[in-house]
């Protein structure tokens, strides 16, 4: 009965506070007190499901997976159907399909709509990889009207290798910005290839820090898992630690649907070439290709750096699968580690019964002392994608048993045979190569200093090892031979890069420091960096050198040094570097300033980087993860707050609250000293209100000493 004289609290307000009918003085009688009801969202609106912020679901799946890393993950449907990642994902690929950023306002409905029902149809399970005709959504730049393409174009795009269709890319995204954040917290810190924040330079440096005093190494060579492995190890690999049907057939799906791979019919190609093919014009909306010095420094990348895996339909899932299903292999030598340590105590190293004690010489970490027959027998690894290498500290048998150990391991669990040839054992004496530097040992006599128990500085003479880490002359040679930049071993001649012909000299200048400048990072560890960086300048100087001289008729580089200078910054056109009005030219700004070559000198060369590397090293998004969940976590605060109580110290939120609540009771400064006994605070606080009632003159004595505590 009382259904009609319900209000709300917000009409009962503004009935209460405001005339809701100010042109009548009484209200009219058809007035209804029924609440508005806002009808449910639209399911299928794009604008209603985009609630919360990307990035903050990403970095809420980072924090979690990060605070319970070993917790079984069995629901990632909800999170699968959050279309904030699903518009995230659109934008990274778009990004790298048009090479311009996308911003969410430039997005128009229609594609919103599309990318809706691309996500409905992974949640309901009607997706397919791999498709060529139909299309929930196309990229920015694909202007091609399938509906009307003849059949003869239609058979080509069926059986032919075709690019990753833009629908396959924005699901691979997803799933990469579920799954990597759950399986980065359970990787082994032994492995560095395709991770964040993990480069070669990482891997230099921590064989620097930890492979000093070993003698034996193996060289796993299993690049062969990455060209592709069984569905089944896959997708065990994946169900140890996420258990959600809904992800896990959505990898099996792509790893299951064949790819198809076969080429054009040769008859069709002889057909469309041309005698005089002309430059090709970049469409409006197509990304440039990758510079010239850029594409020259990836024919750099080293053996164990340079094959990526492409599993199936999984596209940039692939380096995160094989992390995957290599962890077992992390985890075997793992424990390896704790079998095979044994410690000595005449070792100067390693002899600590645990084996967790650090080098002798922190400072100086590659630099071993010599010891007595008796070494504490310790391995230790790294693995970066298919390669490991494994450092022995101990007889060679112990190399031995656990490469037979391994090949059973490798046999057994992914299905390859392997021999001993894939997992030779080098002595530390012979070099041993990876990622393209030389591990090698020296015998040093340095002069130690230490101090005595009396306090006496004493320095002697001492003998022993020094890790050294030496950039490979020999791949540098052989990736600029495979690049046409040179020819010969013993005697190597430069060769001009007739890909720069019909750039400008300020152009190729500029594109070759850019190289040269990529070239000294890459050997920022090596201890031979100023010689191998000044090997590349020379190879890159001469090379260049020859590419002008053909280019303007000069007919030798001595010619053109002697026009360009040593450094080719001169204008080499019709000789004009020769002219007194070129510099005068350049300061008005009618000349092209062309940008001398760098590192001509060895001693332009910087030096090598011994900066130390902490033994207990970890990325910085991992420290920045880590530090917050701490911060977050309440014990953390209860011990904080105990320390402070313990050691009688105030907190600054605690002062100015006290000089707040202070000043609005009294309107006096509360002293410092009344805020450190905060435990006899009441006691305080009704002295201080008693004080308060006592004559003027009294009052203006107190105020004085109070304001003298506060300014101390």
């Amino acid at each position: 009965m009382y259904r009609h004289h319900r209000f709300t609290l917000s009409t009962l307000r503004y009935l209460t506070h405001t005339n809701p009918f100010p042109f009548h003085s009484h209200p009219p009688r058809h007035f209804s007190t029924t609440p508005f009801r806002r009808p449910p969202p639209d399911p299928n609106d794009p604008s209603t499901l985009l609630k919360e912020d990307a990035f903050s679901l990403i970095s809420n799946l980072w924090i979690e997976n990060f605070r319970q890393p070993d917790k079984l993950i069995t629901n990632l449907s909800s999170t699968l159907r959050r279309f904030e990642l699903w518009l995230l994902a659109y934008q990274k690929v778009t990004t790298d399909e048009t090479g311009s950023y996308t911003p969410r306002s430039s997005i128009q409905r229609s594609e919103l709509e599309n990318l809706l029902a691309l996500r409905n149809a992974v949640v309901d399970g009607n997706f397919k990889w791999g498709s060529r005709l139909k299309f929930f959504i196309k990229s920015p730049i694909d202007k091609t009207d399938h509906d009307s393409l003849s059949k003869r174009k239609i058979k080509i795009i069926l059986n032919t290798t075709q690019p990753t269709p833009f629908q396959d890319r924005i699901v691979q995204e997803v799933l990469l910005m579920i799954l990597e954040p759950i399986y980065e917290p359970r990787f082994s810190e032994k492995s560095y290839a395709f991770r964040p924040g993990r480069t070669p330079h990482t891997v230099l440096r921590v064989i620097r820090r930890n492979f000093a005093g070993y003698l034996w190494y193996l060289k796993g060579d299993l690049s062969t898992l990455l060209d592709g492995v069984k569905v089944g190890l896959v997708i065990n690999s994946v169900m140890r630690d996420v258990r959600d049907k809904m992800a896990v057939d959505l990898l099996k799906s792509a790893l299951v649907t064949p790819v198809v791979t076969s080429k054009v019919d040769d008859r069709e190609v002889k057909k469309k070439k041309r005698k005089y093919q002309k430059k090709r014009v970049l469409n409006e909306d197509e990304p440039k290709p990758d510079p010239y010095w850029l594409d020259t420094f990836f024919g750099f990348a080293p053996e164990e750096a340079e094959k990526v895996p492409s599993w199936g339909h999984c596209g940039v899932l692939s380096p995160l699968l094989a992390n995957i299903v290599l962890d077992e292999l992390d985890r075997w030598l793992e424990g390896k580690m704790k079998e095979i340590y044994v410690p000595s105590k005449s070792d100067v190293i390693w002899n600590s019964p645990e084996g967790e004690a650090e080098q002798g010489n922190t400072s100086w970490p590659e630099f071993v002392p010599t010891s007595g027959p008796d070494k504490t027998r310790k391995m230790d690894f790294i693995r970066y994608g298919g390669h490991v290498l494994i450092g022995v500290r101990g007889p060679r048998a112990d190399a031995a048993t656990l490469r037979k150990q391994l090949i059973e391991f490798c046999d057994q669990k992914f299905m390859i045979k392997l021999d001993n040839e894939c997992l030779p054992i080098e002595h530390i004496t012979k070099g041993i190569m990876f990622l393209d530097h030389v591990l090698c040992r020296r015998v040093v006599y340095p002069t130690l200093r230490y101090t005595a128990t009396g306090g006496k500085i004493i320095s002697e003479k001492g003998v022993g090892t020094l890790l050294s880490v030496t950039a490979s002359l020999k791949q540098c040679i052989r990736q600029f031979r495979k690049l046409s930049f040179l020819k010969g071993d013993r005697d190597p001649d430069p060769q001009p890069c007739f890909r720069m012909f019909h750039a400008t000299q300020a152009h190729t200048n500029a594109q070759m420091n850019k190289f040269l400048s990529t070239m000294v990072e890459w050997y920022r560890f090596a201890d031979n960096r100023k010689k191998i960086v000044n090997f590349c300048s020379y190879i890159i100087r001469g090379s260049l050198a020859k590419l002008y001289a053909a280019k303007y008729k000069l007919r030798s580089r001595a010619k053109v040094y002697k026009i360009g200078a040593r450094n080719l910054s001169r204008p080499l056109k019709e000789k004009k570097g020769q002219s007194p009005e070129y510099q005068n030219l350049l300061r008005m700004g009618l000349a092209e300033s062309i940008d001398e070559l760098q590192y001509t000198r060895m001693s332009l060369v910087p030096e090598t980087d011994y900066t130390p590397f902490p033994g207990n090293w970890r990325p910085d998004h991992v420290n920045a993860l880590l530090e917050y969940i701490k911060l977050a976590d309440p014990k953390t605060s209860e011990e904080q707050q105990s320390c402070i109580r313990e050691q009688g110290l105030v907190t600054p939120q605690d002062y100015i609250s006290m000089l707040v609540w202070n000043y609005k009771r009294n309107s006096l400064p509360m002293d410092h000293f009344s805020l450190a006994k905060r435990d006899e605070s009441v006691v305080g606080n009704q002295h201080f209100l008693a004080s308060s009632n006592q004559d003027d003159t009294s009052k203006e004595e107190e105020n004085d000493a109070r304001i003298n505590g506060a300014q101390m």
